[in-house]
């Protein structure tokens, strides 16, 4: 039986590092996830496991990552419509806390 569940999640600059129960390590090009990509430190930090380590939440981000896909090499399948719309609505509300900062 194949354990498919995370230990350990570590997100640098360029990588998504994800330990698995059964010793396995893997490593994966942040690019694959644009909205970790787009992160920032404290935001790429805050996670928690979901689905008892079958999964990854980033609540900052709205970024959830299956330990399936990336065991099957599956990158983001979020459209560039989508994440573009993302990405709009991250400036408004960053502009938002500087005006009222």
């Amino acid at each position: 039986m194949l354990h498919r569940r995370a230990q350990e999640v570590q997100v640098t600059d360029k990588k998504l590092i994800v330990a698995l129960e059964d010793g396995r390590t893997l490593s994966v090009p942040l690019t694959w996830f644009p909205r970790l990509l787009h992160g920032t430190p404290e935001e790429r930090a805050n996670w928690r496991f979901i689905g008892n380590g079958e999964g990854i939440h980033w609540p900052d981000l709205d970024e959830d990552i299956e330990v399936a896909h990336l065991l099957a090499g599956i990158p983001s399948q979020e459209s560039q419509h989508a994440l573009q719309h993302w990405l709009q609505q991250r400036r408004k509300e960053t502009a938002l806390r500087r005006r009222e900062a």
